[in-house]
């Protein structure tokens, strides 16, 4: 890919949801992103960065990190050298994913094949239940689509969460439903949830505990999968999941980039680990790179459009549980 002559135009924007939307320590109403294009003269590469919200990654943080290195970039600093240019985050997913693509339209080769991958699959993809009274929450099971798999957002509160888990299972009887935590639990109140887990047949618990309380999982029998993620940003947080955790739950804007997110799932893979692709949010153009991690992993959730007022165009579709994604989004 020719890197020199290339031009960086950087720009904010927000995406209202349509209803507020409540996980752990947190309610969100919208989603501002950073939207990063880089030109040829002849060919645009995008890309979105959403950022991490827990680590103050917002997009006034994101935008002042991408524009400290749109003159290196101009000065010809490819999509390698990016990694060393700027750290893991949001602003770094942006230019990432704009090489990407720009670098598919110079080459007339889609961005799955210059990954080395198989042409992509639709995926079944999880929708998420935001954090809300058990009976609210149950009803809402209910509106999913029938066919989609469930994850449900607890908030640490041990009987609300026991509540909604056992109200969701009860409209749902036979649907796979995952749980996620967003760090609301400690070890004594975990040890109390689990069983309530179990004896409602959820499939995978994400995030129990902070992170940095990655120690404290030390000796816990783990009856379901746990799924790591705040606890695993980059691909250096990779092989100390071992032992504590069952899955490692790939996010773009976590790790800086596609380049990073695949070399996370080929390393959590040699470790014996399944892998999770999820995402902050966002619109279809975040999720289509996501969509080519997602051919490579376990479990899928990559719902982020569907929380919005209004997506891009074109856009992922969600149907019969799986999400589709047109090669014209991006890549």
């Amino acid at each position: 890919m020719t890197s020199r002559g290339l031009k960086v135009r950087l720009q904010v924007e927000t995406f209202p949801y349509r209803q507020p939307f409540r996980i752990s320590g947190y309610v969100f109403t919208e989603t501002a992103v950073l939207l990063a294009e880089i030109s040829d003269g002849t060919h645009v590469g995008r890309g979105e960065g959403d950022g991490v919200y827990y680590l103050g990654d917002d997009v006034d943080h994101m935008l002042r990190a991408a524009q400290g290195v749109v003159a290196a970039i101009e000065a010809g600093a490819g999509r390698q050298e990016l990694q060393q240019l700027l750290p893991a985050g949001g602003a770094r997913n942006a230019l990432d994913c704009a090489f990407w693509d720009l670098e598919a339209k110079q080459s007339g080769k889609p961005a799955w094949q210059l990954a080395g991958l198989a042409q992509p699959r639709p995926l079944r993809s999880t929708l998420t239940l935001g954090a809300d009274s058990p009976d609210r929450m149950a009803a809402a099971a209910l509106a999913l689509d029938p066919a989609a798999p469930v994850k449900v957002k607890l908030t640490g509160e041990l009987e609300q969460d026991t509540a909604r888990v056992r109200a969701i299972r009860e409209a749902r009887p036979t649907a796979w439903i995952g749980v996620d935590a967003n760090q609301g639990y400690v070890r004594d109140t975990l040890e109390q949830l689990l069983p309530v887990l179990v004896d409602a047949r959820i499939a995978l618990l994400e995030q129990p505990l902070r992170r940095g309380d990655e120690a404290s999982l030390d000796g816990l029998a783990r009856p379901l999968p746990f799924a790591a993620d705040e606890s695993a940003l980059t691909l250096a947080d990779t092989d100390a999941l071992v032992g504590r955790f069952d899955v490692v739950n790939i996010k773009l804007d976590k790790c800086g980039g596609l380049t990073e997110a695949l070399a996370i799932a080929h390393r959590a893979r040699a470790l014996g680990l399944e892998v999770m692709v999820g995402n902050m949010m966002g619109t279809s153009l975040a999720m289509a790179p996501s969509y080519l991690v997602g051919q490579l992993c376990d479990v899928v959730d990559l719902d982020g459009p569907t929380f919005l007022a209004t997506d891009r165009e074109p856009g992922v579709t969600y149907a019969d549980g799986h999400i589709h994604c047109p090669q014209a989004i991006w890549g």
